[in-house]
C-alpha cells in the first residue's frame, strides 16, 4: 500500500483544562473516504482543526503529502458583506492584465460553475448575509471545492441541507473519491456514513476508540462504540391535543413564501418539511419575530398579535431554537451561564439587581438537564464542541418555558446519544403540552415525532400529509418544484 497522504501521529489536546485529545493517531490515503465518528465532545472537530491548520496541537505530530487541505466548518465562516462568489475565490481570485487585478466577470462565472455541480442556483452576485443558513453552507462546500484539494475535511457538510441537496453532495464526494481526493468526513448521520466510507474511525472523550473498514461495521455494532450504549430508535405514540394554541392566516414574506395558513394545537407536533429554500425556515423566522411577515396575521388563542421581534414573541409564549446557532442562538464571547439565563433574567432579577446564586443555580440544572459538557458554567460558549452549543441554545429557550416552541433543525450536528435524547424530549414536551413547530430537513426525523406534516414547495404549502399514511418518498414528490 502507498504512503498515506496524511499521518496524525499521537496527537494530544487541552483546553481550558479538560483533555480534547488523547494520543490519537490515524492515517487517511488518496482515494479514501475516512469517516470519523463520536458523541459531541468526542474531540472531532478540535482534531480536523489540527489537520487544518487552524488550532496547535500540544503533543504529537502530522505528515501531509500533498499540495493543499480544504475544509469545511460544521459552524459557518462567511464573510457576510461580501459576495458569492468573492468568499468562494478568497485568496484564489482569477485576474487580468496586472497581478491583484481581480476578473470579476471570469470569478463570477468559475462561481457559477463550482455552484452548478451542487446543483445549486445561487446568483454569485449576492451578498452572503441574504443566504439562508442552507444556501450558506452551499456556498462552504464550493468554496472547498474550488480550491482543488488533496485532502479534504467535511465537518457535518450535509447538516443544513435537505435530502435532495445532501443527495447531490454525495454524488461529488464520490467523484472526488474517483479523482484521488482524500477525504477526512465527519457526520452524525449513519445511513451517510456506511454510503460513503471505507473506513471509519471512532473517538470517545478525546481517545480513538477503533479503526476499522467500514463493511466490518454496521449501526448496532458502531453506536455502542460511540456512546457505549444501545440506542432505540426515535418515535412517539401521538396524545390527546388541546385546543388551538397557534394559528397562521394568509402569512407571507414574498419572494420567501406566500399565503401560508395552518393551525397548532396543544400537545401538537406540526412538521414543517420541504426542499432548501422552500421557506420552511423563513415561517419559523416570522412567527418568532426575526424576520417578520409583511401579509397575514398570526393568532395565539385566538387573538391576533404583533410579532415584530423575539422580545415580542416571548411576551407571547413563543421560543425558538434557531438553526443558525452561532447568528442567533447564542452570544459567543459569553459564558454557558450568561447564555443559558440570557431570556429568562427577569425571572433572577431584584429590580435592576440579578440573583447570581439564583442565575448560576438555574443554569446548573439546565446543563445537568441537556448534558452540556463544559468544564462549568463560566466556560465560554465558543470554546465548546457544535452539539454543546446547540444543547445551550435549546436549554435557553426551554428555561422561559414558553408555551409555543419552535424547532429549527433541532438535531443539526448532534450525535446520535444526543438526537435520542432529543427526539425524546420532544416528545415529553408534547406530552406535557406543549405546542411544538418542528422544522427540520430529515425526512425521517419528521415522521417519526410529528402528528402531521406540512410540505413546502417553493414558498407555499403543497400539502399536509398524516406521517403513519405516508413515507419520505411520498413528501419528497410534494417537495419537488413543478
Amino acid at each position: 500500500m502507498p504512503d498515506p497522504v496524511l499521518e496524525v501521529i499521537d496527537i494530544s489536546k487541552s483546553f481550558w483544562g479538560i483533555q480534547a485529545l488523547r494520543g490519537v493517531s490515524l492515517n487517511v490515503h488518496a482515494g479514501e473516504i475516512h469517516a470519523v465518528t463520536g458523541e459531541n465532545g468526542a474531540g472531532k472537530s478540535t482534531l480536523m482543526k489540527i489537520v487544518a491548520g487552524q488550532e496547535r496541537a500540544d503533543t504529537g505530530r502530522l505528515h501531509f503529502r500533498g499540495r493543499a487541505i480544504a475544509m469545511i466548518h460544521q459552524e459557518l465562516l462567511p464573510f457576510p458583506e461580501l459576495s458569492v462568489a468573492e468568499n468562494i475565490f478568497m485568496g484564489q481570485e482569477p485576474t487580468r492584465w496586472l497581478p491583484g487585478w481581480v476578473d470579476k466577470a471570469a470569478r463570477d462565472r468559475q462561481a457559477r460553475e463550482v455552484l452548478a455541480q451542487l446543483g445549486v442556483n445561487i446568483d454569485p452576485r449576492r451578498a452572503m448575509r441574504e443566504l439562508t443558513v442552507a444556501e450558506k453552507q452551499s456556498v462552504e462546500i464550493a468554496k472547498a471545492l474550488a480550491r482543488r484539494a488533496d485532502l479534504l475535511i467535511m465537518d457535518e457538510p450535509t447538516s443544513a441541507l435537505s435530502e435532495r441537496e445532501a443527495e447531490l453532495l454525495l454524488r461529488i464526494i464520490f467523484d472526488l473519491k474517483r479523482r484521488g481526493v482524500a477525504i477526512l468526513y465527519i457526520s452524525h448521520r449513519m445511513p451517510e456514513i456506511f454510503r460513503l466510507a471505507d473506513t471509519i474511525t471512532v473517538m470517545r472523550d478525546g481517545r480513538l476508540v477503533a479503526t476499522r473498514p467500514a463493511a466490518e461495521l454496521d449501526a448496532d455494532r458502531l453506536i455502542p462504540l460511540m456512546v457505549g450504549r444501545a440506542l432505540g430508535p426515535a418515535s412517539r405514540t401521538p396524545g390527546a391535543h388541546g385546543e388551538i394554541v397557534l394559528e397562521a392566516r394568509g402569512l407571507g414574506r414574498p419572494p420567501r413564501f406566500h399565503d401560508v395558513s395552518f393551525s397548532l394545537r396543544r400537545g401538537e407536533v406540526l412538521g414543517l418539511a420541504g426542499l432548501m429554500g422552500a421557506g420552511r425556515t423563513d415561517i419559523g423566522a416570522a412567527i418568532f419575530g426575526l424576520a417578520p411577515a409583511t401579509a397575514g396575521t398570526i393568532l395565539v388563542h385566538g387573538r391576533a398579535v404583533g410579532v415584530r421581534s423575539p422580545a415580542a414573541a416571548f411576551a407571547h409564549g413563543i421560543a425558538m431554537v434557531t438553526e443558525d446557532r452561532t447568528e442567533f442562538g447564542f452570544v459567543p464571547d459569553m459564558s454557558v451561564k450568561e447564555n443559558v439565563t440570557l431570556s429568562s433574567l427577569g425571572r433572577f432579577s431584584l429590580g435592576p439587581f440579578i440573583r447570581r446564586r439564583v442565575e448560576a443555580r438555574a443554569a446548573d440544572e439546565q446543563m445537568i438537564r441537556f448534558d452540556v459538557r463544559a468544564a462549568g458554567r463560566g466556560q465560554p460558549v465558543k470554546s465548546l464542541s457544535g452539539g454543546n452549543q446547540q444543547k445551550v441554545a435549546i436549554a435557553r429557550a426551554l428555561l422561559a418555558d414558553p408555551e409555543i416552541l419552535i424547532l429549527d433543525e433541532p438535531t443539526r450536528g448532534i450525535d446520535v446519544g444526543a438526537k435520542a435524547e432529543i427526539h425524546g424530549l420532544i416528545a415529553g414536551l408534547a406530552r406535557a403540552g406543549k405546542a411544538i413547530l418542528l422544522i427540520s430537513s430529515e425526512m425521517e426525523e419528521v415522521l417519526a415525532l410529528s402528528d402531521r406534516v406540512l410540505v413546502m414547495r417553493e414558498g407555499c404549502v403543497a400539502a399536509e400529509l398524516v406521517p403513519a399514511a405516508t413515507s419520505p418518498d411520498e413528501i419528497l414528490r410534494y417537495a419537488m418544484p413543478g
